[in-house]
């Protein structure tokens, strides 16, 4: 564990809040007696990790660049262990087209949706309002909107699309919001979110004071164990190693509907992965070296 540098910031529209993961790790592992560095990775990445003498790279690296594959892939170049998932289960995972295939391939339930490209014509037919409009590779559900009518409809897919070229817009699945963490190709306890609005969107996740994660969920046996095996599957799925953690919504209809699969999820004080861990009796200190010892193997 020596040399080990945190990969924070980075170009993407989430670097706030990397910046604040990758302080709060840095932090722990320092605390752990690890032998670690903060790098802010600003644009020229490859110059800025060329520079620094690392042993192996903790990423800590949120959204675009950092959970779509690129530096995975540079590190691998760069012959650099690093925490997480590869380059491809990365790229699939970030993007919530690709990765729902490959759910609805082996029997996932995901929200009904169609992908929407510029310039296409708007077309929802099939689809029950309310819906949610988001970009198809964005996290911290930047550019999310949930919508209730055509009106509300078109502002939404204007701001989806200030984020990426191609869009998703999915039935509402109306439910309870359930987060499971993975870790060490196991899960962790569910969470449960819940939220003043009833949709867990940018404002809920980083600002309201009013939104609550209830750890673990309030719910029957079966039906967590239900969230948990939906969780390893759709994290294995997509060939994802060591950590991750997977939104999902259980509906009224008792489904379990998985939304996405997080490569990179949060790690500030309001982050899931770190609560989930915590009621197992991984402290925040363990749970960062054990995510570190998983890019070692």
């Amino acid at each position: 564990m020596n040399r080990v540098s945190v990969l924070a910031g980075g170009p993407s529209s989430e670097r706030e809040i990397s910046l604040k993961s990758g302080k709060a790790v840095y932090d722990a592992l320092i605390d752990g007696g690890v032998d670690a560095t903060l790098i802010d990775i600003g644009d020229d990445v490859k110059c800025a990790i060329q520079a620094k003498d690392i042993g192996a790279a903790f990423i800590a690296l949120h959204g675009g660049f950092g959970e779509d594959g690129t530096i995975q892939a540079m590190l691998e170049e760069l012959n650099i262990p690093y925490t997480g998932s590869g380059p491809k289960a990365s790229r699939l995972a970030l993007d919530k087209l690709a990765s729902r295939m490959v759910f609805q391939e082996i029997g996932i339930d995901v929200p009904r949706f169609k992908a929407l490209k510029r310039r296409d014509a708007i077309e929802i037919s099939g689809l029950t309002m309310p819906l949610v409009v988001k970009p198809k590779r964005e996290g911290s559900s930047i550019g999310l909107t949930k919508v209730k009518d055509r009106k509300g409809l078109n502002t939404a897919i204007e701001e989806a699309f200030k984020y990426d070229d191609e869009i998703l817009i999915e039935e509402f699945i109306k439910g309870r919001e359930l987060t499971v963490g993975i870790l060490d190709e196991k899960p962790l306890p569910v969470i449960e979110i819940v939220t003043k609005k009833g949709h867990y969107d940018y404002r809920a996740k980083y600002e309201s004071p009013d939104t609550r994660y209830l750890v673990p969920a309030p719910l029957k046996i079966a039906v967590a164990k239900k969230a948990q095996d939906a969780g390893i599957r759709a994290h294995s799925a997509l060939g994802c190693r060591s950590f991750s953690r997977v939104d999902m919504i259980l509906g009224e209809d008792n489904k379990i509907y998985v939304l996405e699969v997080n490569t990179i999820p949060g790690l500030t004080s309001r982050s899931l992965l770190p609560k989930a861990a915590e009621a197992a009796g991984i402290s925040f200190i363990e749970l960062c070296k054990r995510i570190l010892k998983g890019a070692l193997k």
